[in-house]
């Protein structure tokens, strides 16, 4: 009787400590994460080896790196709002003929229909950074569903686009969770290798700094990262383009990525 009442104890015992681990799981899979990586600096390759989600993005196919083997460059752009830089930035685009991929947000797509559909007639990916530019590892899954695809609608009723394949997650904030869910959805989330402070407004320091900041940070496979918003940036964008070219490097769609590289 004795070793009947041990053995439903212990059975007892560990049924919770599965349950316990099943729930501590399960908070795991929705860490948040804000993404972040060490710069590339002197040539070296920038790195997510140290910021603990490495395995995740690679799990959920999610882009870093292009191919680090090739000198080729993917141009990306988040469009939360719009500053008046935007056409200056398409202008710029199209004279040098290279493709970009624009973020946007349900508030840019309902404020600038006539520059979302230019990005469209020009070649661009138009990319979803979700209707209301939440954290998106802090909501539900339908929830997170009605986010992109109220964007999702928008871009097919003013573009030919009706497929919206790629997702920045807003902030750079995620969880494997919200990775594993958008990835069901359809989106590859694309997160990046080359970026600076420029999404403050305020804080502007000249087309000089802009093109420091992102020649500094060059690199094989990378994804470029910048903010429509900055002044900076759209008068740097030029000769951005061109001197990158000048090092030999090429610039890509996304949909021209043919490998994914972690590091």
């Amino acid at each position: 009787m004795r070793r009947a009442i041990q053995a439903v104890v212990l059975l007892m015992v560990v049924v919770s400590v599965v349950q316990l681990s099943g729930q501590a799981w399960a908070q795991d899979d929705n860490r948040p994460y804000h993404f972040g990586f060490k710069k590339s600096k002197d040539g070296k390759l920038p790195s997510i080896a140290e910021e603990g989600f490495m395995s995740i993005l690679q799990k959920h196919g999610a882009i870093f790196l292009g191919d680090t083997e090739k000198k080729e460059l993917y141009l990306t752009f988040d469009n939360g709002y719009e500053n008046g830089y935007t056409a200056q930035l398409l202008n710029v685009l199209k004279d040098k003929k290279v493709p970009a991929a624009f973020f946007v947000t349900g508030h840019y797509v309902k404020d600038q229909p006539e520059l979302v559909k230019r990005m469209a007639e020009e070649g661009h990916i138009i990319g979803n950074h979700s209707w209301s530019h939440p954290d998106m590892s802090s909501i539900s899954a339908g929830r997170m569903k009605d986010e992109l695809d109220k964007v999702k609608v928008e871009i097919a009723q003013l573009t030919p686009q009706r497929e919206v394949r790629y997702l920045r997650p807003p902030r750079g904030i995620f969880s494997d969770q919200m990775l594993g869910v958008s990835q069901n959805l359809g989106y590859t989330s694309v997160f990046w290798s080359v970026a600076y402070r420029d999404w403050d407004t305020k804080k502007q320091h000249g087309w000089n700094y802009a093109y420091q900041q992102v020649m500094a940070q060059l690199h094989p496979g990378a994804v470029i990262l910048l903010h429509s918003v900055s002044q900076d940036n759209a008068e740097a964008m030029g000769k951005i383009i061109d001197d990158a070219r000048g090092q030999g490097y090429e610039f890509k769609s996304l949909d021209q990525m043919q490998l994914k590289q972690y590091r």
